[in-house]
């Protein structure tokens, strides 16, 4: 039977050639991962299954009921199967008595430190309607109980998005629940999330896969998780922030210790210690796989020595005291022995990484010959929680070498070299036509190079996007590739660019507004700056628009002015001539942003008080671009940016 050209394929001989090979390098016999992933289970929801409160399903993994099978299909690289089969662990689970994670309920854990009369909530997951899914599991098993205190061990949304899910009204409205962080967490929050969001968030459907069917030829996994959650999501600020190592809190009778690890895995990041429970929390820094130094979804260059320095700090602080050690992703491990051995691997794999990368760039490796060249030493290679699931050697001494040295090697031929489209169009007249590339590419496919059919046939879909052959053979070579892929992010993104080039772009709604509560967590300059990143300086030009606010509840000033086609602001201040000056409340500002009301609307309900000429802040906000959910990755920009 033949198969479709716009369905996923079968794998190749030499794919599966490649996963025998693995089947024979790595430890399959060690099994203990397995316990420990099932260690202390108390019970689940069936499924995992959490739904909207209008019955939208907004996390299950009932789609990955294919992953029963222990033996790994060819189209699935047999360690990613592994790994994949490990995050189908889910419910809750005691760590210690007194000590408990929800896990499998979004790609994140939530942990629940019991105090003396209330519980603390460390990350609250993606979701609101995830975390109160999980409170309630606890709240099932271990009788219900008041939150203490809410942490966010880092700046990353599946680690806060939920908190309105764990926080009743009263505890927001008089602040009365702590919720604690570490140092900076707004401003990395924000940066990460809300002023590269759209870009980011389409990016992050070719790390994530979302969009792929679950299956043997489809998104198998995320290493970290399963995948994330697409329920409801609010931005809260932060009551208490932790600023240095060592500082403690007593969080209802319980005692922290804090590790401030900043530039490690995010840029606001903390571990903890609890010497109650002798429970270590190293946050996302200490996981069951090789960590993202550079995430497919964009972010600043993690720094890879002072992650490997804040593991062996918290060797220093604590080793042979922690029995039990849980992360925010993946199972505990138990045991001082065994932490030690983790987190000193752990420590090793990062600075050996750097190290490495680094020797080879003063040696005039490049980026791509480094990644060609390293080999991680046999002792980390065998380590399962070392493997890389998430991240991988091949692409994290990629963003070692950019920290460092940037984007350009240094070879003034790649310089300032064509962009894809018209670079494409030459490499297709240099290389005799689609005709002969299709020929050639088709040959070496049959040979199983891969790697290159891609890179040709990519400039030849650039420079005919519309050449259904080239989309096809293009399509099937980056399909081999996902197959190939130990790393679950180079499989999503291999497999989503295959379904791209074959269905086109998914259909997605429009989208929505800033939640309310999102909005209320910035500062208004943090507004401000998000307001700048949309102004279209073409459109701008020649243009000076100057205007000053008033905020009633903050008490706060600005001025905002356009000029040489960038807005800025200054604050404190009102400008002597502006164009307009409004008075209102923040709260009113954020119910405009998030079109719970509109600004007419406000001003006639008295809300808004305005003098000099309002129409200047609509030619203002008529400036504005409105960024699209969906953009072309795989072939050329069908409509031009301005």
């Amino acid at each position: 039977m033949t198969e479709s050209s716009s369905e996923p394929k079968s794998a190749t001989p030499s794919v599966i050639a490649q996963h025998e090979a693995m089947l024979n390098a790595l430890p399959f016999s060690d099994t203990r991962d397995f316990d420990d992933a099932a260690r202390g289970f108390l019970g689940t929801i069936e499924n995992a299954t959490v739904t909207h409160p209008q019955g939208r399903t907004v996390w299950s993994l009932a789609p990955y009921g294919f992953l029963a099978e222990q033996e790994a299909p060819p189209t699935v690289n047999p360690s990613l199967w592994r790994q994949s089969r490990l995050n189908m662990h889910h419910g809750l689970f005691e760590v210690v008595p007194g000590v408990y994670q929800v896990r499998g309920l979004d790609i994140a854990n939530m942990t629940l430190i019991e105090g003396d009369s209330g519980v603390i909530v460390v990350d609250t997951l993606t979701s609101i309607e995830g975390a109160r899914a999980a409170l309630d599991l606890y709240f099932r098993h271990r009788g219900k109980r008041p939150v203490a205190a809410v942490i966010f061990t880092h700046t990353h949304t599946d680690h806060w998005g939920g908190a309105r899910g764990v926080l009743e009204e009263d505890a927001l409205a008089t602040s009365r629940v702590p919720i604690i962080a570490p140092n900076l967490f707004m401003e990395h929050a924000v940066s990460e999330n809300i002023i590269a969001g759209p870009a980011m968030l389409r990016r992050a459907q070719y790390q994530f896969g979302p969009f792929l069917a679950k299956g043997a030829r489809g998104q198998v996994d995320c290493g970290l998780g399963k995948s994330m959650a697409a329920g409801s999501v609010a931005l809260l600020r932060p009551t208490d922030l932790i600023i240095a190592t060592g500082e403690r809190r007593v969080i209802d009778g319980v005692e922290f210790e804090f590790q401030m690890a900043p530039n490690s895995e995010a840029p606001a990041e903390m571990h903890f210690f609890v010497p109650r429970y002798k429970l270590l929390n190293l946050a996302e820094n200490c996981t069951h796989n090789f960590h993202n130094l550079l995430p497919f979804r964009g972010a600043d260059v993690r720094d890879a020595l002072a992650w490997s320095k804040y593991l062996g700090e918290a060797l220093l602080l604590w080793d042979g005291k922690a029995e039990a050690m849980c992360g925010q992703h993946h199972w505990p491990v138990w045991g001082r022995d065994r932490i030690g051995t983790m987190i000193r691997q752990q420590r090793d794999l990062y600075k050996f990484a750097h190290d490495q990368t680094i020797r080879l760039m003063n040696h005039g490796l490049t980026a791509a010959e480094i990644a060609e060249t390293i080999q991680l030493p046999k002792s980390l290679e065998a380590a399962w929680h070392g493997r890389g699931y998430y991240g991988h050697i091949r692409h994290n001494v990629k963003a070692i070498y950019q920290k460092y040295l940037g984007w350009y090697d240094a070879n003034p031929v790649n310089l300032d070299p064509l962009p894809p489209v018209e670079s494409g169009r030459k490499y297709v007249e240099y290389m005799g036509g689609a005709d002969a590339i299709l020929a050639r590419a088709r040959t070496d496919f049959d040979k199983g190079e891969f790697r290159f059919v891609a890179q040709a046939l990519g400039h030849l879909v650039f420079a005919e996007p519309d050449n259904q052959a080239a989309r096809a053979l293009l399509a099937d070579t980056l399909e081999q590739l996902g197959y190939a892929a130990e790393s679950a992010t180079w499989r999503n993104a291999y497999l989503f660019g295959a379904q791209e080039l074959r269905q086109g772009m998914p259909k997605v709604s429009a989208r929505p507004a800033m939640p309310r509560e999102t909005l209320a967590a910035l500062r208004t300059s943090q507004l401000w700056d998000v307001l700048g990143i949309r102004l279209n300086g073409p459109k701008a030009e020649g243009k000076h628009i100057v205007l000053n606010w008033r905020f009633s509840d903050t008490g706060e000033t600005f001025v905002l002015n356009l000029e040489n086609s960038a807005l800025t602001y200054t604050e404190g201040v009102q400008a002597d001539g502006a164009d307009a000056s409004f008075t209102l409340a923040r709260s009113t500002l954020d119910e405009v942003i998030a079109k719970q009301i509109s600004f007419p609307e406000a001003v006639a309900a008295g809300r808004i008080k305005l003098s000099g000429n309002p129409m200047r802040l609509a030619e203002l906000m008529g400036l504005m671009d409105e960024f699209p959910r969906m953009f072309e990755i795989v072939e050329p920009k069908r409509a031009g940016v301005v």
